[in-house]
């Protein structure tokens, strides 16, 4: 019923827009046909993390006679992703299917580098590297109707709910059905259903669980329905809910508004607000959450700042689904800054160095620092439930960030669209924050290459 009622409150918005703006453009009606609408694309990805534990944080690698704290871990992986799409059959209903097969090289295969299991790549029981693993990243049958796609396989989706993870040597993606809708030039709406995640460092699916909360609890599945509107005059609008069975209700907000020119000086206001609630059988205890984010990003030529705030509202984390980034919270950085009633700033610096004779090659800088992080109030356990989130400990906890990412992206030639990204960070963290305190160097290049 929810999922009707904000279908039927999205489209009640852009209504008036709508009336001006419906799409004349039949995207069936091009269709090329199924083979002639192909493409075999390759993407070649090259993934190098060094992380280091400071103060009283340690990873553990896997002994015989128990696990040994280690301060050191090594991460090198080759990975290959090909993909093919069809093109839609022509017709009232068009009909096409999608194939991504994933695989991987891991080139240090240290025991004590590896460190903390398969949390970067696959191992064995013994705690080993494994060579090589492989699976079906995406796979896929779809139907389209006018501008309205159904699918159905695995998917890699994007939204505020369920958005795959891409920050390891390989993507997550979701096993389920999908639906796009893009009859409107201003309104694109999106539901779904889902039921399993293909982990980054798996070969198989997994029934869907929780990024924060005790991850013995699983939900049978989560189903959302929203859209964004663009009405004009630089204001985009989005609007979202989704239901995680038995877990939580959760409902999605976002604003953004653009106005001016960075030739002399443009804004960009983003406001970003989640509320969870317990749902169903409440397998994670009472839920209560409501968390927001104001960012601000003023621009001029080649030049942006960004100040963020973020805080949350409730005694357990503002959380998401496993495998997933359902965050578009301003401050989701390598830290969430999600903690039980957690207030958050951040102040970050873009540049782009096209402006200085260097088009493609790209520096953002950032501060983030988190406080008040406070679970001694927590009582999702009342009443018999299940102690869904372990926060009583947190009394004053705190930590902060700071990052450097360069990237490039090569211009043209055979390379053209080729990325290699640095990242440097270092977090620190006290009084039992979640993500502890590490220093990193990642190093991720990808090469596209289009076979046809």
């Amino acid at each position: 019923m929810f999922q009707r009622l904000l279908f039927t409150a999205t489209l009640a918005c852009g209504t008036s827009v709508l009336t001006e703006t419906a799409s004349a453009d039949n995207a069936q009606a091009q269709a090329t046909g199924f083979i002639e609408g192909s493409a075999l694309d390759l993407n070649l990805r090259h993934y190098y993390s060094s992380q280091h534990t400071k103060r009283s944080t340690h990873l553990v690698i896997q002994k015989p006679g128990g696990n040994q704290p280690t301060r050191t871990r090594e991460t090198w992986v080759q990975t290959s992703m090909l993909k093919y799409s069809s093109g839609y059959t022509q017709g009232l209903i068009g009909f096409g299917v999608d194939a991504s097969l994933f695989s991987a090289v891991t080139l240090d295969r240290g025991h004590g580098d590896v460190a903390n299991g398969g949390d970067r790549v696959l191992v064995n029981g013994n705690g080993d590297a494994l060579p090589t693993w492989s699976r079906l990243g995406v796979g896929d049958i779809r139907l389209r109707v006018s501008g309205t796609e159904l699918k159905a396989g695995r998917l890699m989706t994007e939204n505020p709910m369920l958005r795959y993870k891409d920050n390891r040597a390989l993507p997550s993606s979701f096993q389920g059905v999908a639906l796009y809708s893009n009859e409107w030039d201003r309104l694109a709406l999106q539901a779904g259903t889902f039921e399993r995640a293909i982990p980054r460092t798996g070969t198989g699916a997994e029934r869907l669980t929780t990024t924060f909360g005790n991850r013995a609890y699983t939900g049978e599945r989560i189903s959302y329905v929203g859209g964004t509107l663009k009405p004009g005059y630089g204001l985009e609008a989005s609007l979202y809910a989704s239901r995680f069975e038995n877990m939580w209700d959760q409902t999605y907000l976002g604003i953004t508004q653009r106005s001016g020119d960075k030739a002399k000086v443009a804004l960009k206001t983003a406001f970003n607000y989640y509320h969870t609630r317990d749902q169903g059988d409440q397998r994670l205890g009472y839920i209560d959450n409501n968390a927001y984010s104001l960012a601000l990003t003023g621009t001029h030529l080649a030049h942006s700042v960004t100040l963020a705030w973020q805080q949350i509202f409730g005694d357990e984390y503002f959380d998401y689904v496993w495998e997933s980034t359902g965050n578009y919270m301003a401050n989701s950085l390598y830290s969430d800054y999600n903690g039980p009633n957690e207030k958050s700033w951040q102040l970050r610096y873009d540049l782009d160095l096209a402006a200085y004779g260097l088009p493609g090659l790209t520096a953002t800088l950032w501060h983030a620092k988190g406080w008040n992080i406070d679970g001694t109030h927590y009582d999702g356990d009342r009443n018999g439930r299940n102690t869904g989130y372990n926060v009583r400990g947190l009394d004053g906890a705190k930590h902060d960030e700071n990052g450097l990412m360069v990237a490039y992206t090569v211009q043209s030639g055979r390379l053209k669209n080729a990325v290699l990204r640095t990242i440097v960070y270092n977090h620190r963290a006290s009084g039992g924050q979640i993500d502890g305190s590490y220093d990193e160097f990642r190093l991720v290049g990808n090469v596209p290459i289009n076979i046809f």
